[in-house]
């Protein structure tokens, strides 16, 4: 049974109505929000206490839509008829629409870096943004799949990382990786011990569906990418982080971070190249996807099209590989032979 609530609640309960109740599908009389307040609420109010209150909220800021209409009543004293102001159709105009919420929601699951259980509670939250008939429609949160990173420290990573960049500091870490046992464990040296990474971070980015971290690992003069959600104990250092113009790969420059992903599809960490392959007809949009709309291409055939682009090594060798063979490397000849090599052996296998 609901417990009667004091008067001074009533704007408080009535913005409570609108925000579950209300949108520009579903909108609510004076009659509709007097009826949900005595069932739900168990208080009572007239029209005019409801229609006071809602002009209290939107001096409040909240943004209320509403219709109006004229009709003719009598007056109480006269008897006379006069126009009097109907307001009706009520609902609360939100920040986020459904379309948004849902794509939002949607990256959150397609996401394989967030546990499980935060997931689900970052998706109850953005449920709660909208109101009761977006949340009956959404059925996705039994379809979770249970086996997301078990890496509970993810957000506190997140934010020790957030803090370390800002202040410039170096941090420390374990790293996780699996096990056939399809546990995650601390990696180690070749003695056993647990192994600590020292690194100069320098940005976060999501890539596929995973997070990484951007950074230059402390005994090389290099850009190195690890997983936020396999990387655990954190720690921020004193030690001031090596400034990234530094490195060998910047050449003086600071990081841009679009150039960067596009040069890093898979987000290996190796040098740059200046990569010429044929592709398969059919393939253009896969190039367009993965190295971006700046590659040039020529020598166009009913066969296939000649492919420049500026991207990591070892991500157009994994390229090159994963597509084989509507994929052939000419340029550099260096990568060609690795490549070559590379299929060589993987046909060994099958022999």
């Amino acid at each position: 049974m609901p417990v009667k609530q004091p008067k001074k609640l009533l704007i408080l309960n009535i913005l409570d109505i609108l925000r579950k109740y209300s949108d520009e599908e579903h909108r609510l009389s004076q009659k509709d929000i007097t009826e949900i307040l005595k069932t739900e609420y168990d208080m009572t109010a007239d029209r005019k206490a409801i229609r006071r209150n809602i002009l209290n909220l939107m001096d409040c800021g909240y943004n209320i839509e509403y219709s109006e209409s004229i009709r003719m009543v009598p007056n109480p004293k006269t008897g006379q008829p006069e126009e009097s102001y109907l307001w009706s159709d009520f609902y609360l105009e939100r920040d986020f629409t459904d379309g948004e919420l849902r794509l939002l929601i949607d990256s959150l699951l397609f996401s394989k870096h967030i546990p499980y259980s935060q997931c689900k509670e970052l998706v109850d939250k953005l449920e709660g943004l909208s109101n009761v008939y977006f949340r009956s429609r959404v059925k996705y949160i039994a379809r979770l799949p249970e086996d997301k990173t078990d890496n509970k420290q993810l957000f506190l990573t997140i934010e020790l990382l957030d803090e370390a960049i800002g202040r410039g500091r170096k941090v420390s870490f374990k790293y996780l990786e699996y096990g056939t046992d399809k546990r995650q464990h601390i990696k180690t040296r070749p003695d056993g011990t647990e192994r600590v990474y020292i690194i100069s971070p320098y940005q976060m980015a999501a890539k596929e569906g995973k997070y990484y971290l951007i950074c230059n690992y402390d005994k090389y003069d290099d850009i190195s990418n690890y997983r936020l959600d396999r990387i655990t104990e954190l720690k921020i250092l004193d030690e001031p982080a090596k400034p990234f113009e530094h490195l060998k790969w910047a050449n003086g420059r600071t990081l841009d971070l679009a150039t960067y992903m596009k040069e890093h599809p898979y987000m290996y960490a190796s040098d740059n190249v200046r990569a010429v392959f044929r592709v398969a007809k059919a393939m253009v949009s896969d190039v367009i996807d993965l190295f971006g709309t700046e590659v040039t291409f020529s020598d166009e055939d009913d066969a296939g099209v000649t492919v420049t682009a500026f991207t990591n090594e070892m991500a157009m060798e994994q390229f090159a590989l994963n597509f084989a063979p509507d994929v052939t490397v000419l340029e550099p000849q260096r990568l060609r032979e690795k490549v070559k090599s590379a299929l060589k052996k993987a046909l060994e296998k099958y022999e």
